[in-house]
């Protein structure tokens, strides 16, 4: 049976929901109806708020904390198929959370790896986003990963610049956190104009790139080192190498 959801959390809540009361025994999950036949039949789940609640309390109440960590960060590598292996990994803990630690069971070294994956991801990108002030006195980011990573940057970045007003805006996913105060909360982002920079930004980033061309010796230049240590993937919005 190939069963298809919306690809958000609670959709995906709501399926581990059908999944384990109705005893479904799906062989595919899908987050979009195939354009092509298939001679399989297709179960659709829809989202059902009350029922994803109801399982995503169960979770917490079952899971450790770092377990439950691990499936918040797997749904998080949105660009990869891990439906299946998380299903697997919940449906496998609430029977038995010891069978969990085996990592000899593919699924459970698959989202091991991926939440390794995902963490070295994160911590390189506390480091290379790069905030710009704007006209308002905010500090707005550009970012754009492999995985969604704009939960992990906004905790981040939340408690480095306390009550500072920032937004990190995800280019690919048309997404954006945005912490005003107390508050934040991620939004999606419908349309997008370029932020005008405060003036004091354009003087700090002219000083940045001098610095930035000028720290190194030349003749000691080693880009392939350099890559090593900043890849190209991050590049893209950091200012220093535009």
């Amino acid at each position: 049976m190939i069963v298809h959801y919306d690809g958000s959390f609670e959709g995906f809540l709501s399926l581990v929901y059908e999944v384990y009361y109705h005893r479904l025994k799906p062989t595919t999950l899908i987050k979009e109806e195939p354009k092509t036949l298939v001679f399989e039949p297709i179960h659709s789940i829809f989202t059902d708020h009350s029922k994803a609640q109801k399982v995503l309390q169960a979770i917490k109440n079952k899971f450790s904390p770092t377990y439950y960590q691990r499936i918040f960060y797997t749904f998080l590598c949105d660009c990869l198929d891990f439906e299946m292996d998380l299903l697997h990994f919940i449906i496998l803990g609430f029977h038995d959370q010891k069978s969990l630690e085996n990592i000899t069971i593919p699924a459970i070294f698959r989202l091991e790896c991926l939440e390794k994956e995902l963490r070295k991801m994160a911590d390189r990108m506390y480091g290379f986003t790069r905030f710009e002030e704007l006209k308002d006195g905010s500090l707005y980011a550009k970012v754009e990963t492999k995985f969604n990573l704009l939960p992990l940057l906004g905790s981040h970045f939340s408690k480095r610049l306390g009550t500072h007003p920032f937004i990190i805006h995800d280019i690919k996913r048309s997404l954006a956190y945005i912490k005003n105060d107390s508050q934040s909360s991620i939004q999606k982002v419908a349309s997008f104009e370029t932020p005008e920079v405060s003036d004091n930004e354009v003087v700090i980033l002219a000083l940045w790139k001098t610095f930035f061309k000028h720290v190194g010796i030349e003749n000691r230049r080693n880009t392939k080192l350099q890559k090593s240590h900043v890849p190209l993937l991050y590049r893209t919005y950091m200012s220093e190498f535009h």
